[in-house]
């Protein structure tokens, strides 16, 4: 009896080393839709927002400008060019009522015509309990006293809402004046073809997310990122998440060296994957 269970001991090990059976890495990573469910909607629209919700996703990633009058809107592009009806204009440069005027949604389908570029305020109430808003802000540091103000009046949980940003001053203020949010600043690394080596270093990334006291790096998913690269991250108190991830393979061998979260355009046909 004692050999058949040492034999069943090492089949389940094997098992799990070659992948065959979900490992708590695997199931504890958390899917983060981009944009929204944006392979199937228009991007940073509601309907993008709330199809990412319907398909269970752990989180939901946005991006947004503050407008001409101070109004935090959704929106990824610096101009209205490519989803928002074919114009030059910049959205920084538009009051909220000549953008809620643009058409957001008809480049993508026509299914989708009509569909206006949210706020802010209209995305935080779609929040389900247990899941989190990631907020990506696309402008620089004269967003936070009325980001601090939009989450104060949503009444959301402190846990579920995050900022990202490429803007370490912006990453730096929003900490202070929100410290109870989780705030992760993004980055991307790039290898040289000549040397092979990444840049950033991540020694540096990590030194900078100190210096701003982020909660995090939100990285470009890359080879580098491996099991001991994690581990520096964590080592250094700091969480880790990767964008934008589309190849289940790819999302499953970031999954098991530990990342924290995968953002992805396609959130439930990753996590079905991951779950297979």
């Amino acid at each position: 009896m004692k050999n058949f269970a040492s034999g069943m001991l090492l089949m389940v090990i094997a098992t799990i080393a070659s992948g065959g059976i979900n490992t708590p890495a695997l199931q504890a990573v958390e899917i983060v839709a981009h944009r929204g469910a944006s392979h199937d909607a228009p991007e940073n629209t509601l309907a993008s927002v709330n199809l990412a919700w319907e398909k269970n996703t752990d989180g939901v990633e946005i991006d947004v400008y503050l407008s001409k009058d101070n109004q935090i809107v959704a929106f990824h592009d610096k101009t209205m060019k490519r989803t928002g009806g074919g114009t030059d204009l910049r959205i920084v440069d538009q009051t909220l009522a000549e953008l809620k005027k643009l058409d957001a949604g008809s480049w993508k389908s026509p299914k989708y015509k009509g569909e206006q570029i949210p706020l802010l305020s209209e995305i935080l109430p779609t929040i389900p309990e247990g899941k989190r808003l990631f907020i990506e802000v696309k402008c620089g540091p004269e967003i936070v006293p009325f980001l601090k103000a939009d989450l104060k009046k949503a009444g959301r949980k402190a846990d579920q809402t995050c900022v990202i940003c490429f803007g370490s001053d912006v990453c730096r203020d929003v900490k202070q004046e929100m410290p109870e949010l989780k705030v992760y600043w993004l980055s991307g690394q790039r290898k040289d073809k000549e040397t092979g080596e990444w840049t950033p270093k991540l020694e540096s990334l990590i030194e900078t997310a100190q210096s701003i006291h982020a909660d995090g790096l939100d990285l470009n998913a890359n080879e580098k990122i491996d099991a001991e690269f994690v581990q520096q991250v964590k080592q250094a108190n700091l969480g880790l998440y990767v964008w934008t991830v589309n190849n289940p393979d790819e999302a499953n061998r970031l999954a098991k060296a530990g990342v924290d979260g995968i953002t992805t355009d396609r959130p439930a046909f990753l996590r079905d994957a991951l779950e297979k």
